[in-house]
């Protein structure tokens, strides 16, 4: 298919109609439940719909954005695609968007999985940029190649992508800055860098890349949100920053060769200390029903309102209770746990901050004071050949080694954000054991959507794995709206050069 110039007037179009006020339109693609969503939304934006793929995301991301819509257009919304198989003008035409579609995107967000990337190559995405069908002969990358489609056949003003930070060092190469080469030969500016949740109000350390693309008729001055949180992160975080960037190069001779920019760095003396986990979390109801033997077995579903324990008593409870476009409410109905009774007790030893090797020998202990009360019962000890003590063991103690899985389990420290959530939290919570002994449990779905800066009115469709899931897989609210209102600054501002003489750089929209 020969490449078409991009009419210049189509991106100036809308770039006064944002410049006369009217709400940048977003297009989310690998949406999710709606992370970014949540922060554009909230930033000013105008969802026009989503691309997901599995079924429960799609569904919450139409209940939160497009529960209000007839039947027929919400069940649009709430249909979860395979973007390899749905084409751009197609699916705004379903999901009812009027006028060309050209002109109904200005901004498209997301995050290809970065498998993709790496398949690819950078001659390919080369090759991507002047054969805009070429994915139909190179199923590898489809999935990236389809981000690139979207945007050649919607035309947006602006792009965010988000991706784990090994996508800066994948099999030894920089998807990032490759992808910056091929972005940038579309017709843009592109910036990307490593940006931490934590220094943007989130109560979590969670490091990802971002980049962020201009159509060149823009002269961009921030690229990136100053950070309004600090907090010493880490040894860790910092080791797997440096990790990422083996494979930026950053020497002056070569600073044309890359897109990379150095985050901005938070100032302790000007921004507010970092919100914590208890700051998120205090206000939640307690959950002892595991401790009393009254949990029920079988699937967790969302279908009772718990109470909240008491009133906000900090900005962050007050902000996640009071999110605008999310009716507060008088408590929760997703406050639901998974069943782990072999580590009840473990959980309630463990200290906060400890980790796998230190509840292994809590469980050890644990166990050598069961045999002990074994052999006063019975007036014998078990050995270790006996049936009482293999099953004694296997009712105690966790099967891993400790010397192999340190990071396995860990429990949270009141008085500092959590680590990451990750998505397998569904099947394995162990990574954010609640810092309340007491309590004796993994964190509820609820908890895990505060952490990650969801409002308690966001509703997270499926039982309890698939919300885990959601949650571990999203970009945090709070995040993406920094970003937002970053990029809307600069959509809305006066960077922007005379579009005539952009003329012969406008390219690549088909």
């Amino acid at each position: 298919m020969p490449i078409k110039m991009l009419p210049v007037d189509r991106i100036q179009r809308k770039l006064t109609r944002i410049r006369s006020g009217g709400s940048p339109r977003v297009l989310d693609l690998f949406a999710g439940c709606g992370g970014i969503t949540t922060g554009f939304d909230a930033a000013g934006f105008q969802s026009v719909g989503a691309v997901e793929f599995d079924e429960f995301a799609a569904r919450s991301h139409a209940r939160n954005f497009f529960g209000s819509l007839p039947p027929d257009l919400h069940a649009a919304h709430a249909k979860h695609r395979d973007i390899t198989q749905t084409e751009p003008w197609d699916l705004l035409w379903e999901l009812g968007v009027p006028g060309d579609p050209q002109d109904a995107v200005d901004v498209i967000v997301g995050g290809p999985p970065c498998q993709a990337f790496a398949r690819v190559g950078r001659a390919k995405l080369r090759e991507i940029a002047e054969h805009p069908e070429a994915y139909l002969q190179d199923p590898r990358g489809n999935l990236y190649l389809r981000y690139l489609h979207y945007v050649q056949e919607l035309c947006p003003v602006a792009l965010l992508m988000e991706n784990v930070p090994d996508v800066l060092n994948y099999g030894g190469h920089n998807i990032a800055e490759e992808v910056c080469e091929v972005v940038e030969s579309l017709g843009y500016e592109v910036r990307y860098t490593m940006l931490n949740a934590v220094f943007y109000g989130v109560p979590e350390m969670r490091e990802r890349m971002f980049l962020i693309a201009y159509r060149k008729e823009i002269t961009p001055r921030a690229w990136f949100p100053e950070p309004t949180h600090w907090i010493d992160l880490p040894r860790g975080y910092h080791g797997s920053r440096q990790v990422a960037l083996k494979t930026v190069r950053r020497d002056v001779l070569l600073e044309d060769d890359t897109h990379y920019m150095d985050p901005p760095e938070p100032d302790p003396d000007k921004a507010v200390p970092a919100v914590t986990a208890s700051d998120a979390l205090s206000d939640l109801p307690r959950i002892t029903e595991h401790l009393e033997g009254r949990m029920k077995r079988g699937t967790r579903r969302f279908d009772t309102l718990i109470p909240y324990a008491c009133r906000p008593i900090n900005d962050y409870q007050r902000l996640i209770r009071n999110w605008p476009g999310f009716p507060p409410s008088d408590g929760i109905r997703d406050h639901v746990i998974r069943s782990l009774p072999r580590d009840y007790a473990i959980f309630r030893r463990m200290n906060p901050g400890d980790q796998y090797p230190e509840a292994y020998r809590h469980a050890m202990m644990l166990f050598e004071e069961r045999l002990d009360e074994y052999e006063r019962q019975h007036q014998w000890r078990p050995t270790e050949t006996s049936e009482v003590y293999v099953q004694l063991l296997k009712a105690t103690v966790p099967p891993y080694d400790s010397g192999k899985f340190p990071n396995k389990w860990r429990k949270m420290e009141p008085d500092r954000p959590a680590r990451t959530l990750m998505a397998h939290l569904g099947k394995d919570g162990y990574s954010h054991i609640h810092y309340d002994s007491s309590q004796a449990r993994t964190i509820s779905v609820r908890e895990a959507a505060r952490l990650q800066s969801f409002p308690d009115g966001f509703v997270f469709e499926g039982s309890m794995n698939p919300a885990f899931r959601q949650i571990g897989n999203a970009v945090p609210p709070l995040m993406a709206r920094a970003l937002a209102l970053t990029i809307q600054e600069e959509l809305k501002g006066e960077g922007v050069t005379n579009a005539t003489e952009n003329r012969h750089q406008a390219t690549d929209c088909v």
